[in-house]
């Protein structure tokens, strides 16, 4: 009997950690000395379904999952299963996984540029080979992970460049599977803020388990372990763990108490609970008794955030109306509605109101209300709130500039001094001008008369509300910048991709349920938003690949005029229509500057592809010289089978080499039905095979084989434009002889002529009488 999803999951659990932990924060653990047994535990199993995996290229290449942490989680358990499959070309491989809470992982597995101006925070990550006919199994643990959303994507080395032909090469398919198993407690001890609460651990014993809520305008968390009191003659050991647990940074505060101690929290997040583990050091049968308190630093606004003031706040804005009006914009103050919790207060920030508007999938602008810019000044901080709290926002580029106005203001010496953090602003400039908060590092900026504007990219920014603090500094004290002014002006804005990706490259929107954007880069150009160009192609090449994918389709017209001379004046056509698409599809299909479309891209793709299949239909039919009636008939309904298969799968090879099978055997059938009947071999002579067929064949040959295994994405411009000339120069030399009763070139003579007379031509030239 397979035992059940409860007893799977507690299996998982249990079973030993992988023996290389991935990180310190990421490490074997089963709650304490309780077991998942324990009745103040949960476990539950989340499943996603297996992804095929890629060679990465881009980001579309890398497969994301998305789970979702409960709250009051303890230990966290991902079981990463990777498989390949059975075929030829499988061999060993290694698999690499990225994680990230908040937001999906930026990664650089090829060693790319980012754009100027980028802060670059690369998640997570680890390597596992895949031998051949295994399937790898790998476990990653976190205790106390943070709650919400966590995202982990995975893919496979970077990719070869060859142009796999589908249908001729079967290459080996690898998949990835990820399931979580979490364990979560449901008998957590709340804290009051400035209430004692008497606690007892005895060991061996599962931690202590503790939360209290952070409400906003916080400005310090301050924890109080007092009272410690033990049954036995060993120290009073505690460890006290703040915080949840994030990948790949060191997110938690521990403190190793030895008796009483305590500490404070500067920044702590807004409107989240806290966890707060306290774990017993002492030997076995030791019983600890300790009292928790815990308490805030309030900071108050200096101006009350209410309807009013937003009122007149938009009133001012109108001068300035918000770009496509209002009907999905939303008021946001500096940090949502003021709480007043129990502890000190003091009016240390003052709030400017922002407005969010909706464009867009993942592509907001946030605009702020009153005046041109945001003044700023010593004490106290401006600060402004970017919400990209919906669980939506976390898929694109923040893009966040700062302007100082230098007209009407002195400024001095002073500079201004920014800090974008996300879940808690940073209320207060240190002696070293840290922009961090209790558990993360935020992002500064500075602006000044010297260096008056300053921009900062953030690629997939965390799901969280963002607070950006700006505040005057003075290099020789606060009393200088009692006298100088300054006025910012902030321009904050969410969009999909970084400058659309650039010149050369495109923006795509990835992904079905969480939506998310990446760039794919063309010629040669690479990095993150397609702005390095260590391999990029010059303006020359690329109008050389340009005019050589286009001009050689200039090699049909020997075919043309070979099939006008013979009186193939279906042929003739349908080269005349191959050509002409092929050159406008290659014109349009360049991955530079050297562009031209004519029309639709996937119209003149499908044009293309169906002239080059048409083109060997009825190439083949005419070398098999059937009779017209039939040979009209096969060439309409190959064109239609041919645009039918087409329009089910493009580039799949046999869908192109089906309808040419096809042809030739009914060329083959043909020219042994008259060898037969004739006793002789068919064509008959010996000049046609040998200044003719021989090499029309060996160009066809040589074409395929150029096309199916020589052609990558680097040669591509020159191997293809080879295909063009083979294949155009092979029909030229494979077209058969017009009728011997037909003179070359009568096909003008009887467009311009209006009266005929009738000739009684024989059909079958080589008939036996």
């Amino acid at each position: 009997m397979a035992p059940g999803p409860l007893a799977l999951a507690l299996l998982v659990l249990l079973a030993p950690a992988d023996p290389s932990p991935p990180a310190e924060e990421a490490r074997s653990s089963n709650g304490g000395g309780g077991g998942p047994d324990d009745r103040s535990f949960v476990a539950e199993y989340f499943v996603q379904g297996a992804q095929k995996l890629s060679f990465y290229s881009w980001y579309a290449n890398a497969r994301l999952f998305r789970f979702r942490v409960p709250e009051d989680t303890v230990q966290l358990r991902w079981l990463l299963q990777a498989s390949q499959g059975r075929g030829p070309d499988c061999g060993s491989t290694n698999v690499t996984v990225h994680f990230r809470h908040g937001a999906p992982p930026v990664i650089n597995p090829l060693g790319t540029q980012f754009p100027a101006n980028t802060s670059v925070r690369l998640a997570y990550n680890l390597t596992t080979t895949l031998a051949t006919l295994v399937q790898n199994t790998t476990f990653v643990n976190v205790t106390g992970p943070a709650a919400g959303d966590w995202f982990m994507v995975a893919h496979l080395p970077k990719a070869a460049g060859k142009i796999e032909v589908k249908g001729i090469s079967t290459p080996c398919t690898y998949s990835f599977q990820p399931d979580m198993f979490v364990l979560r407690v449901i008998d957590s001890l709340i804290l009051e803020p400035d209430t004692p609460a008497q606690q007892t651990i005895a060991q061996p014993a599962r931690p202590l388990h503790a939360k209290i809520f952070v409400p906003s305008y916080s400005a310090a968390l301050h924890f109080e372990l007092g009272g410690c009191k033990v049954n036995t003659s060993s120290p009073c050991a505690l460890r006290v763990t703040l915080g949840s647990a994030t990948l790949p940074s060191r997110s938690q505060k521990v403190l190793n108490c030895s008796g009483d101690c305590s500490g404070v929290l500067a920044s702590p997040p807004w409107e989240k609970w806290l966890p707060i583990t306290v774990e017993s050091l002492s030997g076995p049968g030791t019983s600890i008794s300790f009292q928790l308190k815990a308490s805030f630093t309030v900071c108050k606004p200096d101006r009350a955030s209410s309807f009013l003031s937003f009122y007149h706040s938009l009133n001012r804005s109108q001068e300035a109306p918000l770009p496509g009006g209002s009907p999905n914009a939303t008021l946001l103050t500096g940090a949502g509605a003021a709480h007043n919790p129990l502890g000190q207060s003091s009016r240390c920030l003052r709030n400017q109101p922002v407005i969010r508007e909706d464009l867009d999938v993942v592509s907001l602008h946030f605009r702020v209300l009153g005046d041109v810019g945001v003044p700023v000044q010593a004490e106290p901080p401006a600060l402004l709130l970017f919400n990209l709290n919906s669980g939506m926002d976390s898929g694109g580029t923040l893009v966040l500039n700062l302007a100082l106005n230098q007209t009407g203001w002195s400024l001095g010496n002073a500079s201004v001094w920014a800090c974008l953090s996300a879940s808690s602003p940073v209320l207060s400039v240190n002696a070293t001008r840290g922009c961090h908060t209790a558990f993360s590092q935020g992002y500064p900026l500075n602006v000044s008369t010297s260096s008056p504007d300053a921009t900062l990219i953030i690629p997939y920014p965390e799901t969280a509300n963002w607070f950006l603090s700006l505040q005057l500094l003075c290099p020789e004290g606060v009393g200088e910048c009692d006298k100088a002014k300054a006025q910012v002006s902030v321009v904050t804005l969410l969009s999909p991709c970084f400058d659309n990706c650039g010149t050369y490259g495109q923006c795509s929107l990835l992904g079905r349920s969480y939506p998310y954007a990446g760039c794919s880069c063309k010629a040669g150009w690479s990095g993150w938003s397609c702005t390095e160009d260590t391999k990029a192609q010059p303006v020359g090449t690329q109008i050389l690949a340009t005019l050589l994918l286009t001009l050689s389709n200039l090699f049909f017209l020997p075919a043309i005029a070979v099939a006008l001379y013979h009186y193939h004046l279906v042929e003739a056509s349908v080269y005349t229509f191959n050509m002409f698409f092929s050159t406008f599809y290659h014109a349009c299909d360049q991955p530079g500057i050297a562009v031209m479309c004519i029309m639709d891209y996937d119209t003149l793709q499908f044009c293309d592809f169906f002239g080059s299949v048409v083109s060997i239909w009825v190439t083949v039919l005419c070398m098999a010289r059937l009779e017209k009636t039939l040979k009209y008939v096969l060439c309409v309904l190959g064109t239609l089978f041919i645009a039918m298969s087409l329009q089910l799968d493009r580039r799949g090879v046999w869908n192109m080499m089906g309808p040419c099978l096809v042809a030739l055997l009914i060329m083959i059938a043909a020219w042994v039905h008259r060898g037969v009947t004739r006793r002789d071999c068919y064509p008959p002579s010996w000049k046609r095979w040998a200044f003719f067929l021989c090499p029309g064949i060996t160009l066809a040959v040589v074409a395929i084989m150029v096309y199916a295994f020589i052609q990558t994405k680097e040669n591509y411009f020159y191997t293809h434009s080879i295909w063009h000339i083979l294949v155009a120069s092979s029909v030229a030399f494979l077209l058969p002889p017009g009728d011997k009763l037909q003179n070359p070139w009568d096909w003008s003579r009887k467009l311009l002529c209006r009266y005929q007379i009738c000739k009684n031509d024989r059909e079958e030239l080589y008939a036996v009488t």
